[in-house]
């Protein structure tokens, strides 16, 4: 039950959310800066720190702000503009939005191709694909995590590269092909599940934006297909014509 005001009928929580709103907003928390402790903040507003976490997650819920486990309470950054194109790659995205970006291998394994990835990557069903599970950062957000499928045949070891290279683009490179182009992509929305809320620091019942996508070589042969799920609150896709 909400501890009220008894002077204004507010709930107090609200009061220390429409606070710290005002700090955002007015600069005094920048963007991607992390907050004060929550006693600190309950000393400020002389509540305690039930009061100052009901705010917080209130402020979570609404995009404004990020928790970060172990590390504390961050400003969300300004969404990310991601131009989708027949030339995509997610670094050069991040680094032209002034922002560091970061690759983090979850997991690479071996898989057999079912008809549907197949017929994606111009293979025979049942072939050998490596999966690779990786996380994206723009500085120190996750944005987006990715589940890649590629022949098994032609990238060898695949996984391991990912690993040292931390890049979709220097791995191709690290197989002698220097440039590539974005196929086809489709993008649809849903609700993020325990797994991808946990990886991209999101609260359960957030949405994300599901990419689905395919790149082939310049002789438009298949080199690999994507699904990544983007933390919708954190990023704009931006559709170029041309």
């Amino acid at each position: 039950m909400s501890i009220q005001d008894a002077a204004s009928g507010v709930a107090l929580w609200r009061l220390v959310a429409d606070g710290i709103e005002r700090g955002i907003a007015d600069g005094r928390f920048a963007a991607g800066e992390k907050l004060p402790a929550e006693m600190e903040i309950a000393g400020t507003y002389r509540v305690n720190r039930h009061t100052v976490r009901r705010a917080l997650a209130a402020l979570a819920e609404r995009g404004l702000v990020r928790a970060e486990r172990g590390s504390g309470t961050y400003v969300e950054t300004q969404r990310l503009a991601y131009p989708l194109r027949s030339r995509t790659r997610f670094s050069e995205i991040v680094d032209a939005g002034g922002h560091e970006p970061r690759g983090q291998l979850i997991d690479a394994s071996v898989e057999t191709a079912s008809r549907e990835l197949a017929r994606q990557l111009g293979i025979r069903t049942g072939a050998v694909l490596i999966r690779i599970e990786a996380l994206r950062f723009a500085d120190r957000v996750p944005i987006c995590v990715g589940t890649t499928w590629l022949a098994a045949e032609r990238f060898p070891d695949a996984g391991q590269i990912y690993e040292r290279v931390r890049s979709m683009t220097r791995l191709l490179a690290h197989y002698g092909i220097r440039d590539y182009r974005r196929a086809s992509t489709r993008v649809t929305a849903a609700i993020v599940d325990a797994t991808d809320a946990a990886r991209l620091d999101l609260s359960l019942g957030r949405p994300v934006l599901v990419v689905d996508s395919t790149d082939v070589d310049v002789d438009g042969k298949p080199l690999l297909t994507t699904r990544a799920r983007f933390a919708a609150e954190r990023i704009e896709f931006v559709v170029e014509n041309g």
